[in-house]
């Protein structure tokens, strides 16, 4: 039977998970300056978003997510599925008018922060937990709604005197959770989960439209923004969908992943828990140890933001400390940030080790190979490129070879595409570490090819891309 509540060990094991589940489902939220004037903050909630199915039908913009990925249950097991989104509120901003009433304004000036009018993404989870038997075949639906609401938030003076109010609303927000579940045929105990989150808001857009950017305000408070999720067993495993064992490969590039993409998570080393999310991550994600905290910013670079944000103007920080609570908080955190914190926000190096030559690591038979160097200086001397010939289409070419060039789009890029068919000289026969040839050329007719030659600055063709001419 389908129940809505997590067993205490769940839980815990949600709790590492959700640290970067936080990270998805804020990606974006509120961008550098942090300030709601700055246009970019005009244009948000980027990923994820679910929108009503009336509204989707005509834009960009999908109404579901369908995630599909590869599980081995045990008997008995039981699949626990946490549904996590952002729910879009308006503020407006009132002041208190002299008659004791409120008035709406553009904005309401403190002495510590400007508050104005702003989107707000209040966090909702849905939770489902069904047993992994019940899912075969049609599966199990798992309606829900969050209700419209409106709520009022006094704003005091330094004083403690009420000036204003903050009124937050909500609007209705209905949706599906289906999930499903088909055994594979195969030598292993093999299933195929899929879950769909879908957005069944009964809203239509306003008739007749105002513009895409007014509809997309419009819309943004009835849909599902940053929707992602995280499914986990009680007892089995997931297979990873990015570095699956070779005998699944089959089976995972049939599984169809739309809007989302489920990559194993939680702690390192387990894969019996999955975050499937709009932003492609890799496998068991984390979050740096060196990041101070939340940043928001989509594509963030802590010590750059840090930075930054310490050197906003008093005014430009007291406009972000009322754009949003998660902007102010980015505000201080940057103010009162240690120089020992911003010091290991400048780099760090993982898995540092000692490494000499081969030693310690085994060929693709199994064999130790002996402590030598991956390259020896002295195996250089074996190499002459101005003297070196190599065979070209049962020619030999070498320096002083005159060659067409034929550049092949494996290997080079657009700009040498040009000189399709244009004779060169072969100045030298090159060797790199990996055992490959280059043939470093000047091309006929070039003007500046003499100072080419005396910086040592050539072009460089594969011989599979030249076809030789008559011997200078």
């Amino acid at each position: 039977m389908t129940v809505t509540a997590f067993a205490p060990q769940t839980e815990e094991r949600f709790v590492l998970a959700r640290q970067v589940a936080d990270a998805v489902l804020f990606e974006g939220y509120v961008l550098y300056p942090y300030r709601a004037s700055a246009a970019k903050n005009r244009l948000r909630w980027q990923f994820g978003v679910l929108v009503p199915p009336a509204w989707g039908a005509d834009c960009e913009e999908y109404d579901f997510q369908h995630t599909e990925c590869l599980m081995e249950p045990r008997q008995g097991a039981t699949l626990s599925v946490e549904v996590r989104f952002l729910h879009a509120r308006r503020r407006t901003v009132q002041r208190v008018r002299q008659d004791g009433g409120f008035e709406t304004v553009d904005e309401l000036r403190l002495d510590d922060r400007v508050l104005v009018p702003w989107d707000e993404g209040a966090e909702e989870r849905v939770e489902v937990v069904a047993p992994v038997a019940e899912l075969l075949g049609d599966g199990v639906t798992f309606p829900f709604r969050r209700p419209a609401r409106e709520e009022t938030e006094p704003v005091l003076d330094e004083t403690g005197k009420a000036v204003g109010r903050l009124v937050r609303r909500c609007a209705e927000i209905t949706g599906t959770v289906r999930l499903s579940a088909r055994e594979l045929d195969g030598p292993y105990r093999v299933s195929r989960l899929t879950a769909v989150v879908e957005n069944t808001t009964p809203w239509m857009p306003p008739s007749p439209p105002a513009g895409r950017t007014a509809d997309r305000d419009a819309v943004l408070p009835h849909s599902l923004v940053a929707t992602h999720l995280l499914m986990a067993l009680d007892t089995g495993s997931f297979l990873s969908m990015t570095d699956p064992p070779e005998w699944a490969k089959g089976a995972v590039a049939a599984c169809r992943n739309l809007h989302t993409w489920p990559v194993l998570a939680g702690e390192p080393g387990r894969a019996d828990l999955v975050l499937s999310s709009p932003i492609i991550l890799e496998d068991h994600p984390a979050i740096a140890p060196e990041s101070p905290g939340a940043l928001y910013d989509a594509t963030e670079i802590d010590e750059i933001l840090a930075l930054r944000t310490a050197a906003l103007t008093d005014e430009e920080k007291r406009e972000a400390r009322g754009t949003d609570a998660r902007a102010a908080a980015v505000i201080d955190l940057a103010d009162s940030m240690p120089a020992e914190v911003l010091e290991r926000l400048h780099g760090a190096v993982r898995g540092l080790r000692e490494i000499t030559g081969d030693a310690g690591f085994p060929d693709e038979h199994g064999v130790q190979r002996p402590d030598t160097p991956w390259w020896d200086p002295a195996s250089d001397a074996g190499f002459d490129p101005e003297q070196d010939r190599i065979v070209v289409d049962g020619r030999s070419v070498g320096r002083g070879s005159r060659v067409e060039l034929r550049p092949g789009l494996r290997h080079t890029d657009a700009q040498d595409l040009f000189l399709q068919g244009r004779a060169a000289t072969v100045e030298a026969v090159l060797h790199d570490v990996d055992g490959a040839v280059h043939l470093a050329v000047t091309v006929e007719g070039d003007p500046g090819a003499d100072i080419r030659r005396e910086q040592g600055r050539y072009l460089y063709f594969q011989p599979d891309e030249v076809l030789p001419l008559e011997d200078a």
